[in-house]
């Protein structure tokens, strides 16, 4: 069994050890890259050893490239959606739980189908209803023929046009319809004393002070899971800023790399591409540093 043991353990740190090599590799190459010119690129293509024209090109992103402004508004939009879905998240999975509701199982349910249908799936959609938020409404009216009704009074149907295209809060408001942050604090909350509840409201407690005072608190390293998850995906987000947003200073990071790739034929600036991939990848992998802890607490803490 000894032996046994000992063999499982060396098979799984060289499997442990070829995946660190299958993602440092990768960032160890656009580290060397981006540390040479243009030109050495063009004669010698991609070499292991550094070079001494990192600074250069990170300079040359700032001075010469839209990244700087593009990486603010991917900073508004992460946080803004990571906030905002774990406010919805935490209320919609507190109603779930501690509220006797007939449909509470239902409305989950739905909630969590959000999950198997991801933004890129369902972007056609979102744009019709982010190009008018009220197209939804304006439907309605018509169907029902109450826009004909006030034709007939007013002399004019209604004609509600609200756009949120090439805005921040149009790249916000559609990553947050998603179950994810729902789920995890509905697991979260089920791991919690049945009792506690009823406890919080004899010592005179109602349900938004149990909320605030003890939830919240308890609440804190889910939170911040959600919010590391949240925020990576609205960090990393392409196809949907690629199609809602046209001008180049409200377009994010990622899509503003993905620019710097010549349409023509010619050999793209790989230097500046790779400095311009280290500079944006340096925010995420910092908030996985600084919260890494946070995270696996809380996804521990959603499973139980």
């Amino acid at each position: 069994m000894v032996e046994n043991a000992r063999s499982a353990n060396i098979a799984a740190n060289l499997v442990l050890l070829a995946g660190i090599a299958y993602i440092l590799v990768p960032l160890y190459l656009a580290l060397t890259t981006a540390s040479h010119s243009y030109q050495f690129m063009l004669q010698n293509g991609l070499v292991w050893s550094f070079g001494d024209q990192l600074l250069l090109n990170v300079k040359r992103i700032f001075t010469e490239t839209s990244i700087p402004i593009q990486m603010i508004n991917s900073l508004v939009v992460a946080v803004g959606s990571a906030v905002a879905t774990c406010a919805l998240s935490f209320l919609s999975a507190y109603a779930i739980v501690y509220f006797r509701i007939r449909w509470a199982g239902a409305a989950f349910a739905l909630i969590l189908a959000t999950v198997m249908l991801p933004l890129d799936v369902r972007f056609i959609t979102t744009y019709q209803v982010a190009s008018n938020v009220f197209s939804p409404l304006n439907a309605f009216l018509d169907v029902t023929g109450v826009n004909e009704l006030i034709a007939n009074v007013f002399g004019a149907p209604v004609a509600l046009q609200w756009s949120i295209l090439d805005t921040r809060l149009g790249l916000i408001v559609p990553i947050l319809a998603h179950g994810m942050g729902t789920f995890l604090f509905r697991q979260f909350f089920m791991t919690l004393p049945k009792d506690l509840f009823k406890a919080a409201r004899m010592d005179g407690a109602g349900p938004i002070r149990f909320m605030v005072d003890i939830l919240l608190p308890l609440s804190r390293t889910t939170f911040a899971s959600l919010f590391i998850l949240i925020f990576l995906t609205g960090w990393t987000q392409y196809l949907w800023p690629l199609v809602a947003i046209s001008t180049p200073d409200m377009q994010t990071a990622i899509v503003g790399l993905a620019k710097l790739v010549p349409e023509e034929t010619a050999v793209p600036d790989y230097p500046l591409l790779m400095a311009g991939a280290v500079l944006v990848s340096t925010v995420p992998v910092l908030m996985i540093a600084l919260m890494q802890r946070y995270l696996t607490q809380g996804l521990v803490l959603s499973e139980k």
